[in-house]
């Protein structure tokens, strides 16, 4: 009977050594750190082709760099629609997403060949129910830029409203939160910032640059200035 109490008297201490290796203190569990975002890197080749950086840009904004907050941007889809919309930047990336390689060539004679991503803008106007009578549609930024292009552009070819640029977030320099990839068209119908949609029947309308000479078309096979 002595001999065998303490050998208990010895065990346990030893089973409770072991048992504390088996998991971690609870204090310790609630001290474990959230992973660290880190910056994102973009990509410079897609499918074989080389890509331009997204700093491979010159800076011709109209009023400068915008810095718009994510919180409580809107886009605003509007006019001859039948439901206008109100969307956050998640609302208007909650749907089919598009990759496209496309160059943007800026008559100040440069150009940047990017791997976009985004939804295609004929999707958001089908979205609101858009009149498909209607002639017109106006881009509108938050710097007041403005630029115009025909529906049957947009709905007759996917052209896409960006929200990534080389598989990372487009930056404020470039146009956050979204770009509209104007294809086959000079850089000035390229909005950033965009803020509003708006589908009319005043093909007349001109933009920023369209206002001070700039071709209403905005071709890359025709003229930049005049019409």
């Amino acid at each position: 009977m002595v001999r065998h109490r303490a050998s208990l008297v010895f065990l346990l201490p030893l089973a409770l050594a072991m048992a504390s290796c088996g998991s971690k203190p609870v204090a310790a569990q609630a001290a474990t750190k959230e992973p660290v975002t880190l910056k994102a890197v973009e990509v410079r080749s897609y499918q074989g082709a080389d890509l331009s950086s997204v700093n491979d840009f010159s800076e011709n904004s109209i009023k400068g760099v915008q810095h718009v907050d994510p919180a409580v941007y809107r886009l605003e889809i509007k006019g001859l629609v039948s439901h206008p919309q109100s969307l956050a930047i998640n609302q208007v990336i909650d749907r089919t997403l598009y990759r496209k390689v496309v160059t943007l060539h800026c008559v100040e004679g440069w150009d940047a060949t990017i791997l976009w991503e985004g939804v295609k803008v004929k999707d958001l106007l089908v979205a609101a129910g858009y009149d498909p009578k209607a002639s017109t549609v106006i881009f509108t930024a938050y710097d007041g830029y403005t630029t115009s292009l025909p529906t049957a552009y947009l709905t007759g070819n996917d052209i896409l409203l960006a929200y990534k640029m080389n598989e990372i977030p487009i930056p404020d320099e470039r146009g956050f939160p979204f770009v509209l990839v104007a294809e086959d068209k000079w850089g000035y119908k390229w909005a950033k910032w965009v803020t509003k949609i708006e589908v009319t029947n005043d093909s007349s309308f001109k933009g920023y640059w369209e206002l001070r000479g700039y071709n209403q078309d905005g071709s890359l096979k025709g003229s930049i200035f005049g019409d």
